[in-house]
């Protein structure tokens, strides 16, 4: 596999939503053969939503190859899912995938309950899972688009943590995913940007709320990654210069996100919460 640092420019493509990897050209590097572990999470319990594909997978190769057990979240992406299980498996830990809709509360308490249940509790909280679509006008937009980016993109991550807390103890962490859009938002992204502000604004509330229980709430801000949900939300000639404008002038792989992640889950980050973590490319959030 080509080196992470010099990675391919992507095709011209597109995909039905929610996109598959074994489709994207070229295919996203998740660290399968660089992430190296070093019992960072030994004996730990992690949950991470959308942890099929893209940033979720890196996260979850990367928490198994450290030593945690895991609880995947995704919506219906079988094959994806059953990958990621199989990386999980080869670092010799345990992992169970529960497909469903996290926009239901009901069913984000049931994958709580679920880790509880299977993996003896829970330990870290990753709401990674996220949905968005382009627009030219605020007209393109309907109303049940508008709830589906926000209830996946903001109102799960609620749903989950409220589910979770309970169980947390101290020294666990819950690591939110915003983004860029958050900071330096796109208007062809209006409803996916309004969002991830709203997680970077939920992250440091929570954190505050929960700071005199030692359970530390951060997140991770990315920059433009190559995952599923690019070509199966942008038009094909968007895909080809994905990434260029940044200051490294390049998208970013799944896998230069990972160690963000566990940084936020382990004790390297016990004095860390509130925090954004900006992985951009160099594109500024200040």
């Amino acid at each position: 596999m080509e080196p992470t640092a010099n990675p391919k420019s992507p095709e011209p493509q597109q995909q039905r939503p929610p996109g598959l990897t074994r489709l994207m050209q070229p295919e996203p590097d998740h660290g399968e053969q660089s992430y190296a572990g070093s019992g960072k999470l030994a004996g730990r319990v992690a949950l991470i939503t959308g942890g099929d594909s893209g940033i979720g997978r890196a996260v979850a190769i990367a928490f198994a190859r450290e030593g945690a057990d895991l609880l995947i979240s995704y919506l219906n992406e079988e094959e994806d899912a059953e990958e990621t299980a199989k990386w999980v498996r080869d670092a010799g830990r345990r992992v169970v995938l529960f497909p469903g809709d996290i926009r239901d509360e009901s069913h984000c308490q049931a994958l709580v309950e679920r880790a509880v249940a299977e993996l003896g509790g829970i330990d870290i909280l990753v709401n990674n899972a996220a949905f968005q679509r382009t627009c030219g006008e605020i007209s393109d937009i309907t109303a049940a688009e508008w709830d589906e980016t926000f209830r996946t993109n903001i109102y799960a991550p609620f749903f989950l943590s409220k589910a979770a807390i309970p169980h947390l103890k101290r020294g666990s962490s819950i690591i939110n995913t915003t983004s860029i859009q958050g900071k330096d938002p796109s208007p062809h992204l209006l409803a996916y940007a309004a969002t991830k502000g709203a997680i970077s604004n939920f992250t440091v509330g929570l954190a505050q709320m929960l700071g005199e229980k030692g359970i530390r709430v951060n997140a991770v801000a990315p920059g433009p990654i190559w995952t599923p949900l690019i070509p199966s939300t942008m038009t094909a000639d968007k895909v080809e210069k994905f990434g260029a404008d940044t200051p490294l002038g390049r998208m970013g792989q799944p896998a230069e996100l990972a160690g963000a992640y566990v940084l936020l889950a382990s004790e390297l980050s016990s004095y860390m919460t509130g925090a954004v973590i900006a992985v951009t490319g160099g594109e500024p959030m200040i």
